[in-house]
């Protein structure tokens, strides 16, 4: 699941919505009918989804970040179980790979210098740059004791400040450490607190907890930033900036974190001279691909596309002496869930065909989902559905999200039904809809692979556990999660894709239909 943003709700159950709000969703359950749940089902099974989970989230696979050998690792080892399942290849000279290149800009460790007095500063281990541009910041240090203090005229000056402690309302309360946490929350405040006030330049000096998060935080900002080709781009889910050249000057106030042992010399009003440069380079990724052929001449041309992501976060700084950020749950439990789809429709086909597609880099902002929507292996007409999940493996036993499911995020009522009804079959989850809401802080339906698509009006839902205190952090390891729900979502799923790969006609759009924040 990307990280966009991160905040806890309540649950509210879908059951409490008003029926003029949900009415498709409300009808009352009713036993399967016969031959309604296929006999493939069966193969479904714990002991596989466990066992495939811990082979893939397991920390050999080195939590899979995307333009690593480790993701490459860990999207060879999805494609040898689609092969062995009978998954036919779909992707690039008849692989189960379809390749692109990431944009990725980051803060150049060659060009960027810095100096205090007569001191040289090193990159990443004495200051962090806080923006994503190229800057260049030279002038005596104004120090701030107290940065309320508004009587210090700091226009066209660098200033040199504490952090300050940032309201907790502000303060993300999953991803990452807790001092990284407040860390980010202290310098958003500093920042917009002295470009409001025209400072030329902004040195923070951490205090205890930040100290404590300066080596995880530049590990995170000296990654920089990720985008994917010029096509894909009108699917990001933020403005992108990939198609400008490299910024020659950053726009603002430019901002640096330094620690705390710093403060004494800073006080003394020492000259500072830095000179931040970035660079832009590709860096390959990749989307995993396979089909499975329906049985119907005339229906088996259309595709049901199963949605997945094997990338994580990959080794980054250590929580409690843990610095694999595993990504059992985000999102390993989707990725063997739909394996076990797989061999499924392996031992009974549908009509139409069934696309397995493992977006690479989502993590780094639906990049693969975005080019696939944009480079499709089939044509897009083609695709009846996308079925997407993401995080499918703990919090209550009963509940679940299914995102799309109510406006305006719904873009199928036909395949909510189908959705609706699967889950009656199998799971019988209480549908949580809070997550579905456009007013849900977390934005959480724009943040998975089913956006691209469901924006070029491809029915999709996406399928959900919501958050958790383990998400994007170490913690997030195979034995954390439910085996028993994570089989009941995998068949959920699975149903659902049975269900429109059987329809005698394709789900419809909801008329008017149209993606929009």
């Amino acid at each position: 699941m990307a990280n966009f943003h991160t905040s806890r709700l309540p649950v509210v159950l879908f059951t409490a919505l008003a029926a003029t709000t949900l009415p498709i969703a409300l009808a009352a359950q009713a036993a399967a009918k016969p031959g309604e749940v296929p006999d493939a089902m069966a193969l479904i099974k714990e002991a596989d989804l466990k066992r495939d989970l811990y082979a893939m989230a397991g920390d050999a696979m080195r939590g899979r970040e995307a333009g690593t050998p480790d993701e490459m690792r860990a999207s060879i080892w999805v494609a040898e179980q689609l092969r062995a399942i009978g998954v036919k290849p779909i992707g690039d000279d008849g692989s189960y790979f379809q390749w692109f290149n990431m944009v990725r800009t980051r803060v150049s460790t060659v060009s960027t210098r810095a100096s205090l007095g007569t001191n040289a500063l090193e990159i990443w281990k004495d200051f962090i740059p806080l923006g994503g541009s190229s800057a260049d910041v030279a002038g005596t240090v104004v120090w701030v004791a107290n940065s309320a203090d508004t009587t210090i005229d700091v226009r066209g000056k660098v200033v040199a400040t504490p952090i300050v402690a940032p309201n907790p309302a502000s303060i993300r309360t999953t991803t990452n450490s807790a001092d990284v946490r407040y860390t980010q929350a202290a310098i958003s405040a500093a920042q917009a607190r002295f470009a409001r006030r025209g400072a030329a330049g902004l040195i923070l000096v951490a205090d205890a907890t930040s100290d404590a998060a300066f080596d995880g935080l530049a590990i995170l900002r000296g990654r920089g930033t990720y985008d994917v080709d010029r096509a894909a781009r009108r699917f990001a889910t933020q403005p992108t900036r990939a198609e400008l050249p490299v910024p020659a000057r950053q726009a603002g106030t430019p901002a640096f974190l330094v620690r705390g042992s710093m403060a004494t010399t800073l006080q003394g009003s020492p000259s500072i001279d830095v000179q931040v440069r970035l660079e832009r380079f590709e860096t390959p990724s990749v989307n995993i691909v396979g089909v499975i052929r329906g049985t119907d001449p005339k229906l088996r041309d259309e595709y049901v596309l199963f949605s997945s992501h094997q990338d994580h976060d990959g080794v980054r700084y250590q929580i409690d002496g843990d610095s694999v950020w595993a990504g059992a749950d985000d999102n390993g439990t989707v990725s063997v869930a739909l394996l076990a789809s797989a061999r499924a429709f392996a031992k009974q086909p549908g009509k139409r065909s069934v696309l397995f597609v493992y977006h690479g880099a989502e993590e780094r902002g639906l990049l693969g989902s975005r080019y696939h929507a944009a480079h499709p292996v089939v044509p897009l007409e083609k695709i009846v559905t996308v079925l997407n999940g993401d995080m499918i493996g703990r919090n209550h036993p009963d509940s679940a999200s299914l995102l799309g499911i109510q406006p305006p995020h719904r873009n199928s009522s036909d395949l909510v039904k189908m959705a609706v009804r699967a889950n009656e079959l199998t799971g019988k989850f209480k549908l949580d809809s809070i997550w579905d809401r456009p007013t849900h802080p977390e934005g959480w339906y724009f943040r998975s692979d089913h956006v691209p698509y469901a924006r070029l009006n491809v029915p999709a839902v996406m399928y959900s556990t919501n958050l958790h205190d383990d998400y994007h952090t170490p913690r997030d390891k195979p034995e954390r999660i439910n085996y028993p729900k994570l089989t009941r979502m995998s068949q959920w799923m699975y149903l659902t894709g049975w269900f429109v790969a059987n329809a005698p006609t394709r789900p419809g759009i909801d008329p008017g239909f149209k993606l929009e924040r």
